[in-house]
């Protein structure tokens, strides 16, 4: 069996592949229901999978809603990111005790366990290979980012519905999986059964495959799963024209537009925490009661907060127009020149997520809009 191969399995053998996974050491991490939305976790049945839920997104509104089958996968991305397993929130970096008079330093975590990520999207695939150039492209690595990523096992599913908030079509990142997975999937739920289209994407992958029953994709089939994932391309709930936004963004920093959504920012930094790619962080150093022992931690942080930007003398953004330029001209223009693409992959989550229902498409496009109509004048 070869890379590329299309196969079937039928719905039971996804039980038979999780347990494939686990039986070679891999913590299976997949979505699950939790607190009325759906959130990554441990998997250790396909029972744990949402099975007949979806979701409703727009701006600053998410809700679960029941599907009229019982697809195991039709919902869009929750407000959890595979970036939390990778780049955790809260990493401790080390810790010093005091014996004896004398300062003993060790190391702050374990060796993270193996991962198994069960139901990525082609969206967040993106998001994993632009968070590899941040962490291991360049002549610093971050060893802890790359001792998780290193043996994650990636089972991708390819959409077959897009959200109210999903624009991945604009950023040319999905609907449906091309690359960076060991195996992809694509579900189809139809009246004479529930099967899975699936891809081989690695040698890994085909491997695993040979323990899994399956048989060879007819034609028929092979058409079908082409159709829902163009069906999914054509429900995007947003789009964003990204022609030469770099330079728009690089022309218009003094644009009125910031003032205006600055208004309704809330600073909450909500948009940081959810994006699949943001990765700021700052340190902490804490220490127990009577002063023997001291750790130092690795906490996510955002540019969205006074402090981030604070040198001697103060913030360097201290307004939040300031501070909201800041996050959407690096996540679309500066974020080219660093890493050589675009920060954003058009998941949505950040529009989703906002409690004021901000929305960055809109804001690329009122800026747009604006400056053609200096033009026109």
């Amino acid at each position: 069996m070869s890379e590329g191969t299309s196969l079937v399995i039928e719905r039971a053998q996804l039980q038979t592949l999780l347990d494939a996974l686990r039986a070679r050491g891999y913590l299976t991490i997949g979505p699950t229901l939790q607190d009325g939305s759906i959130v990554y976790d441990e998997l250790k049945s396909i029972d744990d999978l949402p099975a007949g839920w979806s979701d409703r997104q727009e701006a600053g509104a998410y809700r679960l809603a029941r599907r009229g089958d019982q697809a195991l996968f039709g919902y869009n991305v929750g407000p959890h990111s595979w970036k939390r397993f990778l780049h955790p929130p809260a990493l401790r970096l080390f810790q010093v005790e005091s014996v004896d008079g004398n300062l003993a330093f060790s190391e702050g975590e374990s060796a993270p366990p193996a991962y198994a990520f069960i139901g990525v999207r082609a969206c967040e695939l993106r998001a994993m290979a632009i968070q590899d150039r941040v962490f291991l492209g360049g002549e610093h690595r971050d060893p802890e980012y790359g001792s998780r990523r290193q043996g994650a096992f990636i089972v991708a599913v390819n959409c077959g519905q897009a959200g109210g908030t999903c624009f991945c079509v604009s950023m040319g990142t999905g609907p449906k999986a091309t690359g960076g997975f060991d195996l992809s999937l694509t579900e189809i739920v139809q009246r004479d059964g529930h099967r899975f289209l699936v891809e081989t994407g690695s040698g890994r992958g085909a491997e695993l495959m040979r323990e899994i029953p399956h048989r060879g994709a007819e034609r028929t089939e092979s058409e079908t799963a082409e159709r829902i994932v163009q069906r999914a391309a054509e429900q995007m709930g947003r789009r964003m024209e990204t022609a030469g936004i770099k330079d728009l963004l690089y022309r218009n920093r003094d644009n009125a537009r910031w003032e205006e959504v600055a208004s309704r920012c809330l600073a909450c930094t909500n948009c940081t925490m959810v994006c699949p790619t943001c990765f700021c962080t700052t340190t902490e150093d804490v220490t127990d009661l009577d002063g023997a022992r001291a750790e130092r931690w690795r906490k996510w942080d955002s540019c969205f907060t006074l402090d981030f930007s604070h040198i001697h003398g103060g913030s360097v953004r201290r307004s939040t127009a300031a501070r909201y330029r800041q996050w959407l001209t690096h996540k679309l223009a500066t974020w080219i020149d660093q890493f050589g693409s675009s920060g954003c992959v058009g998941c949505g989550r950040c529009i989703t997520w906002c409690p004021v229902g901000i929305d960055l498409t809109e804001e690329v496009a009122a800026i747009r809009a604006s400056e053609a109509a200096a033009d026109a004048e």
